[in-house]
């Protein structure tokens, strides 16, 4: 990730949130199994020491991730975006132009990304398609099937 990261501030303050637990409890969690492991004796043959050193470098990197995603965000405020094209944090309802079906999503960072809450990241397939489109215009999305067109129907916050 290189850039601007555009957030939400509930997005923001879960991230905060999460890597404040990471830096306490997981660093803790991560010192405790290492220190669990070492008893065991011999280091050079102690497989417990290895996937535990090998879990506290992941969760190193995973904090380190998070901190250049929090010194590279932006926290949107909602009544400065301008509903009349797609941006970040739009709510936007498309239409697939070859079958009909109206769906509505609502384009955020990728760290707030969640399918299953139809929130999908502005740097998707899907996503970069509907970017800057207006009500009216036709989004062309590149995917492994080839190209599929969405009508936009609705922008809204």
């Amino acid at each position: 990730m290189s850039g601007i990261n555009y957030l939400t501030q509930e997005g923001y303050d879960n991230l905060v949130a999460e890597l404040e637990e990471l830096k306490t409890k997981g660093r803790s969690e991560a010192a405790k199994a290492i220190a669990e492991a070492r008893e065991k004796g011999d280091l050079s043959e102690n497989a417990e020491y290895d996937a535990a050193k090998d879990a506290q470098g992941m969760l190193e990197l995973k904090i380190n991730e998070m901190e250049k995603v929090l010194a590279s965000a932006r926290v949107l405020d909602k009544s400065t975006l301008d509903t009349s094209k797609v941006t970040v944090l739009s709510n936007v309802t498309i239409k697939n132009v070859k079958n009909g079906k109206e769906l509505t999503y609502k384009l955020v960072s990728e760290t707030e990304a969640d399918l299953k809450n139809k929130k999908i990241s502005v740097t998707s397939p899907m996503g970069s398609g509907l970017l800057g489109k207006e009500v009216g215009e036709i989004a062309v999305v590149e995917t492994p099937r080839g190209n599929m067109e969405f009508e936009i129907m609705n922008i809204s916050l």
